[in-house]
């Protein structure tokens, strides 16, 4: 069907046939607000006219920054319905980083949650000649700037309210015209090896792998999603618009991203995504509560949750469990398991995914004990998310699952995993030299991703970024990202970066939680001033050290990766940071500049010094610049000689 064929059809088609459903909630001044089917169709149009009735022609891009809101999404929606192309923006991006996505895609108007945004705009307007309108949602604080080319988004759509009558056929022509394989949508990359790629994605994209992926677990309209992630992320444009588009279900925005977690407890979604990092941090946020809980309510917890991690999983797997552990798993599930669910807004949830890098072991079964139904996807924005998926009751810890409906898979003799799918997609913007280096003539994609597919289960086991798995200096593996994810499980380890590359042995950067790390300072009398005062504190050192020395003694137990065992860490002398550029805008790690930039830390790491004084430049959230010295003390940690582990397995 034609309707079928286009995100603005679907919108067609979902009005017409459950147009009294809810499309979207948005919680604004401590209210629930809804929008029908039926409403965001007239609000999509309207907005479409004034678009076209302000200038948007065919085929041109138009930025959208701002937070997770009704009216952007419906915004690009939109845009695609005058023949036009949406361009989200990372919310939190600096206004360089801004101006290189609205500068290489040719914005020619950018809509924009508030002041906040729209100064970040007009900082950088005068080297965007092409740029020629702002469109803001939240008019506070704007009234005495000059509204030359400055709308009101509310305006925008009044304008096209007024001009139905005379520029309805126009529009109509505009959406008849789109077809499979017009362009739907264009994210950037996160960029970690340098600057971010246009992705372009067309409606066959989006919509073939939205209905594959919604097929494959059974999604229907009767869904609920909450939408905190950035609309810049590929992963949200397929929950938020492809999915929810397909099968008509609800998309339900926070009231601001410091009530996320309250707003996720009221709406309790059935369909639920984050990345590795939001459940590590549910995990240390629980750590904390307990910790403060009476002896008897924490010795129930523990109890009950050593019971969980026996057989939990296998409960949810339908796999057979005794009697009396069943009987134990439901009376854990009555006191803790149930209030732990509810708590993090997940007592509703049938299916949860998460993905964006590895999670680690620990605390993907921690979960799933809990009676939780998370798996894990693999995927890619040049993929429209989906590459692989697992499915119920075949769901492990150290898989990324099967092929997703309509995927291929190959690996190369490299190692490295290729892919060919429907969801494959078009180019990179303005840049054919890349889309030939990523995609062949054949349509098969490279991953970046080293793996290896089971022949028993045919799931997909990756091992780590291909350009970042290497060898030590003695040929043992060396793969980074797996150790950190380990030391990730634990509550006072935000982030942690190893290095060890070509080199004799692995060492390590660390990133304490502030948080859990602060609370821990609190209950127990000890006072300070800052992060780095903190990090430096010696029971905290002591702390991270018997982490990696556990790690230490996880990894001897594991043959291909045991030569990987951290010999030397220091904790660092501040959070990494995307404003630093020591992060991606998704939070990833980005090797090369972390290690060009702490260069002098690599160096101390390897030489043998004990401490290391060092001086860092940093960016202070209103974009000034800074430094701050500190004197890092460097740890040397216990380490499992393999000789050792070979004479136990003899045994």
């Amino acid at each position: 069907m034609a309707e079928l064929t286009s995100i603005p059809g679907l919108l067609e088609r979902n009005a017409r046939k459950c147009g009294a459903r809810p499309a979207y909630r948005e919680k604004e001044f401590g209210i629930w607000q809804s929008w029908t089917w039926a409403e965001a169709a007239a609000e999509v149009e309207a907005l479409a006219l004034g678009l076209i009735e302000i200038g948007l022609n065919p085929g041109d891009h138009v930025a959208i920054v701002g937070r997770n809101r009704p009216q952007f999404y419906m915004s690009m929606v939109a845009i695609q319905s005058a023949g036009a192309v949406p361009v989200p923006v990372y919310q939190d991006s600096v206004a360089e980083e801004i101006a290189y996505v609205l500068d290489h895609c040719g914005a020619c108007m950018a809509i924009v949650e508030d002041q906040e945004q729209v100064d970040k705009v007009i900082e950088i307007k005068e080297r965007l000649p092409g740029l020629k309108d702002i469109l803001y949602v939240d008019p506070r604080g704007l009234r005495k700037y000059d509204h030359s080319h400055m709308t009101p988004l509310a305006e925008v759509q009044a304008l096209g309210r007024a001009a139905k009558g005379r520029l309805e056929d126009e529009l109509k022509r505009r959406r008849e015209a789109l077809d499979y394989d017009s362009t739907c949508v264009m994210l950037y990359t996160s960029g970690t090896t340098g600057r971010p790629k246009g992705v372009v994605l067309s409606n066959r994209n989006i919509i073939e792998t939205s209905k594959a992926s919604a097929e494959f677990d059974k999604l229907t309209e009767q869904e609920s999603i909450l939408a905190y992630l950035p609309m810049a992320w590929v992963g949200d444009f397929i929950f938020s618009v492809g999915q929810a588009y397909w099968c008509g279900f609800c998309t339900n925005c926070p009231e601001s991203t410091t009530t996320m977690y309250e707003n996720l407890h009221e709406i309790g979604p059935t369909y639920f995504f984050a990345p590795p990092r939001y459940f590590e941090e549910r995990i240390t946020i629980l750590t904390i509560r307990m910790e403060d809980a009476g002896a008897f309510k924490r010795g129930m917890y523990k109890r009950f949750m050593e019971l969980a991690s026996r057989v939990g999983p296998r409960i949810l797997d339908g796999e057979p469990v005794g009697f009396m552990d069943r009987l134990k798993y439901a009376i854990g599930n009555v006191l803790v398991y149930r209030p732990v669910r509810n708590r993090a807004g997940m007592s509703n949830v049938r299916v949860a995914y998460t993905a964006g890098e590895a999670i680690g072991p620990e605390i993907f079964d921690f979960w799933r004990s809990l009676g939780i139904n998370l798996k894990q996807l693999y995927g890619q924005t040049e993929a429209s998310v989906f590459i692989t998926q697992q499915p119920d009751n075949e769901v492990r810890a150290d898989t990324v699952g099967v092929p997703s409906p309509g995927v291929e898979l190959k690996i190369a003799e490299s190692g490295e995993v290729f892919y060919r799918s429907p969801g494959v997609f078009v180019e990179y913007y303005k840049n054919a030299e890349s889309t030939a280096d990523t995609k062949d003539a054949e349509g098969w994609v490279a991953t970046g991703d080293a793996g290896f597919i089971e022949e028993s289960s045919g799931h997909l086991r990756i091992i780590d970024r291909a350009k970042d798995v290497g060898k030590l200096a003695n040929g043992a593996l060396f793969a980074p990202k797996y150790v950190e994810n380990k030391l990730k499980f634990f509550p006072n380890v935000l982030e942690a970066v190893v290095h060890g590359a070509d080199r004799d042995f692995c060492t390590a950067f660390i990133n304490i939680d502030l948080t859990a790390v602060g609370n821990w300072a609190e209950r127990n009398n000890i006072a300070y001033g800052s992060y780095q005062e903190l990090a430096g504190h010696p029971e905290v050192l002591e702390t991270i050290q018997g982490h990696v020395e556990e790690v230490n003694r996880s990894l001897a137990t594991d043959e291909m990766l045991s030569g990987c065992q951290i010999h030397r860490f220091l904790v660092l002398h501040k959070e990494l940071d995307a404003d630093d550029g020591e992060l991606t805008r998704t939070r990833k790690v980005r090797r090369k500049i972390i290690g060009e930039k702490f260069h002098d830390l690599v160096t101390a790491l390897y030489d043998g010094s004990s401490s290391v004084s060092t001086e860092t430049e940093v960016t202070y959230e209103d974009g000034r610049k800074g430094s701050i010295k500190a004197t890092l003390e460097i740890r040397d940690a216990k380490t499992v000689p393999v000789e050792a582990k070979t004479l136990e397995a003899a045994e």
